[in-house]
């Protein structure tokens, strides 16, 4: 993973909460409340919490009294999320660094992370830190995205960029937040951190968008996808995403489209 895979900054965390949320993001974030809310936590901790399309959706879910702490490593990407819930005093909004919490021993009935797993240098060392934040008995949810090829979208941007590109293909999209499927990886890391418990679920669902164009503008300028784009020589941002919509729209035609995307969801208990 490259080090500018993890940087949400600039224009990015607004695009992605106002277009990529609502195209990939909340159908899942809608099944991580459900699974939150049937362990009725009276203390729970988020990590990753990116622009709050988790924490909205699970916030819902709640009642009243329950104590909510979100956290992400870009606080730019928190500032987003903790704008659009600042009604509710449930939640404390804190920047953190999933591999080193900021927290005590045993503090949270549940510890839920959306997409953020595969952006973890050390992935076992985030999931000791989470195991030891659970109270006795608790349980760590979270999810990653299946392989690139179940994510149509995102597998039609990157082979668009690959053509254009074809010297240095931008593979943000590949390489991180659809480089972590493996079962039995996840399985493993799981297992080194003191997860003895754990079970794995293939969820798909269906991404849609009113236009091609809104598809490679989410994809192309609201991830680190950008930055990636901007890095190549004559890597003119626009002219990528224009080919990205061009590739989208002779794939899946010119009005509201959709698409397949697919997620494994992780239920892991020590």
């Amino acid at each position: 993973m490259s080090d500018t895979d993890k940087v949400f900054t600039g224009s990015i965390p607004k695009i992605y909460d106002e277009y990529l949320v609502p195209m990939i993001f909340s159908v899942y974030a809608e099944d991580i409340a459900r699974r939150v809310a049937a362990r009725s936590p009276s203390v729970l901790l988020e990590i990753a919490a990116g622009t709050g399309a988790v924490t909205r959706a699970v916030a819902a879910a709640l009642p009243p009294g329950v104590r909510y702490v979100a956290t992400d490593l870009n606080e730019p990407m928190l500032a987003v999320a903790a704008q659009r819930q600042a009604d509710d005093d449930r939640i404390t909004w804190r920047q953190a660094d999933g591999m080193a919490l900021p927290f005590g021993e045993a503090e949270f009935d549940v510890v839920c992370c959306q997409f953020g797993a595969m952006f973890f240098p050390d992935r076992v060392k985030a999931y000791s830190e989470a195991k030891r934040v659970l109270k006795p008995g608790g349980t760590f949810l979270f999810n990653v995205w299946d392989r690139i090829e179940e994510n149509v979208f995102a597998d039609d941007a990157t082979t668009a960029l690959g053509k254009l590109f074809p010297d240095d293909p931008p593979r943000f999209m590949a390489r991180t937040p659809h480089g972590y499927f493996d079962q039995a990886i996840i399985r493993a890391d799981l297992a080194r951190a003191g997860f003895g418990n754990v079970s794995i679920e293939t969820l798909a669902a269906t991404s849609r968008a009113p236009s091609p164009d809104l598809v490679a503008f989410a994809y192309c300028q609201g991830t680190p996808l950008r930055g990636e784009i901007e890095a190549r020589s004559g890597g003119d941002l626009q002219a990528a995403t224009d080919a990205v919509a061009a590739a989208i729209h002779a794939r899946h035609g010119s009005g509201p489209v959709e698409a397949k995307i697919q997620a494994l969801v992780i239920t892991a208990r020590p």
